[in-house]
């Protein structure tokens, strides 16, 4: 079942705090556990390949021809990170990259026949894991977890534009 959005404007302030009190500790397990299964990922595709890389080439994969900028800015990397970043994966064998022809300073990505492959693979596996830890979940359960994460994923894009210096930035302690 899927609940119908209520606005926060006006409810009750300790209630909302202790609901986003919740949502930061299982979006906080949620992460590291995320993390851990996209290290164990990364590896099955290649023994050099980081977390971060494997995520690359998914996003490379799914908008192919992609320019390197662009997908800089849609994670939200700096070009210097991105440069390295595609750089390890061509060297791998992963990417390649042409000029952009509108743009003399862009680069083109795509996926090499290699890199797809095992890209294809690791998802494939990724998703034999989620249908065995999901198995007792309803399909309409599924479906609904992945539109509120992607209605949560477009959220938080939205309020990072909006407020780029403040996503998650911790004032250090003096």
């Amino acid at each position: 079942m899927v609940c119908q959005p209520r606005p926060l404007v006006g409810q009750d302030v300790p209630v909302v705090d202790d609901n986003f009190r919740e949502l930061e500790r299982e979006l906080g397990l949620f992460l590291r556990r995320a993390h851990a299964s996209s290290a164990a990922v990364a590896r099955d595709v290649h023994p050099d390949l980081e977390p971060a890389a494997y995520e690359l080439i998914a996003l490379i994969a799914a908008t192919p021809v992609v320019r390197a900028s662009d997908l800089a800015a849609h994670i939200g990397v700096g070009r210097g990170t991105m440069s390295r970043q595609l750089s390890r994966l061509e060297s791998l064998g992963f990417i390649s990259r042409r000029p952009d022809p509108e743009d003399f300073r862009g680069q083109l990505l795509t996926l090499t026949d290699g890199g797809r492959e095992r890209l294809e693979s690791a998802q494939a596996a990724r998703r034999t894991y989620l249908r065995g830890a999901l198995s007792d979940w309803d399909v309409e359960d599924v479906t609904a977890l992945a539109q509120q994460l992607a209605r949560l994923n477009a959220s938080l894009a939205g309020a990072r534009r909006q407020h780029p210096s403040a996503s998650g930035r911790v004032t250090p302690i003096r």
